[in-house]
């Protein structure tokens, strides 16, 4: 029995039967038509394959998800042209049983119920598809819920697509004030001032989502136009909003030059301007454009907003470069990396020494810190850095979520709890605040709501392998096996980007064993843990997700030998880990891991 991982179309005429008591032969003529003219040639355009026919539906499998929506969206398009003949369309991304040319499965199933769920002349997807084709496709989704269908064990996040409006149509639908703020471009010449130019684009992203009247695009959705070359009027009508901010930034010795410029929905210049100046008026220059482009929008700044701009949390230009220079690692670095999360704590340090009140870098280290200690097993466990970030900034969400992070690993769930809802209502779109939220929701078995903000964080950041591969786990637990599998091979897509670059990451093959494992693939499992254990001996996370990944390969001893001396050296933080991780669950009872466990807690204990 094949199994494989593919996009299925599933189409039905709308109302067929009643058409067909009215009107049988006129509707067959219709029908034979419509799959001659539109249909078929669709498909073969669009590179499908039609597997099954069912008089007027048809399922139809794709190789990619942005031609099966392309597809889906060019057939409505031509058949709301004529007359009396309207499909629904569903589209799902999933596992798929193949046999000979007929392929089945749940992955067909779901491509099926979501198709009655679309609406007459519609379009409807799924969640994983709408999150594949958002940024590729030209089109834009409505959010209809999930939605409990026949023979579907768990709830179907569902999304109704369209075509994105031509060029120089009236946007309908779009937040009246809106704003996407496109990344600014680095005209500096150098690859390594790239940081800098991010952080202005992301400052005047906080700047203006401190203005209440407008809306504006997280810095995560604007990130994924980076480095592409972008039509504005397109991305305004993808993201539904009615104006886009775009410019340069060009810094060299002690100046810097920064180009902008406001575009209406339409294509239309609503204001450009360009600052020459001092890098030493870098802030009252973030300060100026970010209000200009208020003043640009007509909104009148409320006394309190405009205080809120203009509350840098430093003054010290070096301390800002600093600050920038760790944020960019945090943000382009390899999860798993200690040397990246070394980094970041030491360009954080050296701002806080230089401004001790820099609540931003205090935040920032406490997250690096954390990380850094479940990479080594000791160090600094980011406390004392994420308190002080709170005592100058209480409304910081990064320091909450740093501080849940810290009452997590020693069991303090309640009062993690506290912290990370606050995190949360603070700053929705933090990718550490979802990271955070996600392992406290795994550490309690909370897994729903660990899928949902694991699945958040992973689509912020391109090069984090640990939510997805905490995500296999997740799924796993709740006994989804495709969105297990699913999830498997987005790790070994991800880990593989990342050894091509580090070879030695251990924490990237920690997680490569355990996709393996789900996969079936056990020699490939055990032949690159055996690798790893050559190229990284010292990793003790990687050893704890090989015992995890060879437990579900049934080969237990092996897995007690990995976790043995893991447990041996681990601070409270793992140990806890170690007792709610649910890949472990199959060896609770055993002797030797109850004699580890009970060793951990009595050492802990001991030196407490």
């Amino acid at each position: 029995m094949q199994r494989k991982l593919t996009v299925i179309l599933s189409a039905d005429v709308a109302g067929y039967s009643g058409m067909m008591e009215r009107d049988e032969a006129g509707t067959l003529g219709r029908l034979k038509e419509n799959r001659t003219t539109i249909f078929d040639p669709q498909v073969a355009a669009h590179g499908g394959r039609q597997f099954k026919l069912m008089g007027d539906g048809a399922l139809v499998e794709f190789g990619s998800v942005v031609a099966a929506v392309n597809c889906a969206l060019a057939i409505q398009a031509a058949t709301g042209k004529g007359e009396g003949l309207r499909y629904r369309i569903g589209i799902n991304l999933g596992e798929v049983i193949v046999e000979g040319d007929d392929i089945y499965g749940e992955g067909v199933n779901v491509a099926a119920r979501i198709q009655a769920l679309a609406p007459v002349g519609g379009v409807a997807l799924s969640r994983v598809v709408k999150d594949q084709a958002e940024g590729k496709a030209l089109c834009v989704f409505d959010d209809m819920g999930e939605h409990v269908v026949k023979n579907i064990e768990r709830p179907v996040h569902v999304f109704k697509v369209s075509a994105a409006q031509p060029e120089g149509q009236k946007v309908e639908d779009v937040r009246k004030l809106s704003i996407c703020v496109l990344p600014f471009t680095n005209m500096s010449g150098e690859a390594e001032q790239e940081y800098f130019s991010d952080g202005i684009s992301e400052d005047i992203i906080t700047d203006l989502s401190k203005v209440k009247a407008l809306w504006v695009a997280a810095r995560n959705t604007a990130f994924t136009f980076k480095g592409k070359h972008v039509d504005v009027p397109q991305v305004a009508r993808q993201l539904k909003v009615s104006h886009v901010l775009e410019g340069s930034v060009r810094k060299s010795g002690g100046r810097v030059r920064i180009t902008a410029q406001l575009i209406d929905a339409g294509g239309g210049h609503v204001w450009a301007e360009r600052y020459d100046r001092d890098l030493n008026d870098i802030f009252a220059l973030q300060d100026e454009i970010s209000q200009a482009i208020v003043a640009a929008l007509k909104l009148q700044l409320l006394p309190e907003e405009k205080k809120a701009i203009e509350q840098r949390g430093t003054t010290n230009l070096e301390a800002y470069n600093l600050y920038l220079m760790a944020r960019q690692h945090n943000i382009t670095g390899t999860i798993g990396n200690a040397h990246r999360s070394e980094s970041i704590i030491r360009l954080c340090k050296r701002a806080t020494e230089i401004d001790p009140n820099y609540a931003l870098a205090w935040a920032l280290m406490a997250t690096a810190q954390g990380r850094l200690r479940h990479e080594r097993g000791a160090g600094d466990n980011g406390l004392a850095a994420a308190e002080r970030a709170l005592s100058i900034d209480p409304n910081l969400a990064e320091a909450h979520a740093a501080k849940s992070e810290y009452l997590k690993d020693n069991a303090r769930y309640d009062e993690a709890r506290v912290e990370i809802e606050m995190a949360l209502r603070l700053d929705p779109e933090s990718y550490e605040v979802n990271y955070a939220a996600a392992r406290l929701s795994y550490a309690t078995r909370r897994i729903p709501d660990a899928i949902r903000y694991f699945e958040k964080a992973a689509g912020m950041m391109e090069s984090d392998f640990g939510s997805v591969g905490l995500l296999f786990t997740c799924y796993k637990a709740i006994g989804d096996q495709e969105n297990a599998r699913r999830s498997s091979l987005r790790v070994l897509e991800r880990v593989e980007k990342v050894i091509a670059v580090e070879p030695d990451n251990g924490s990237a093959m920690g997680f490569a064993v355990g996709a393996h494992a789900t996969l079936g693939n056990a020699e490939r499992a055990k032949e690159m843990a055996k690798r790893a254990l050559l190229l990284d001996p010292d990793n003790k996370n990687m050893r704890y997700n090989f015992a995890c990944g060879f437990v579900q390969m049934g080969d237990i001893e092996a897995a007690l030998d990995l976790l043995e001396p893991v447990l041996a050296q681990s601070g409270i933080e793992h140990v806890n880990w170690t007792k709610k991780d649910s890949d472990l669950d199959p060896i609770r009872e055993h002797p030797r891991y109850r004699a580890m466990i009970a060793a951990a807690e009595a050492r802990l204990a001991e030196s407490s």
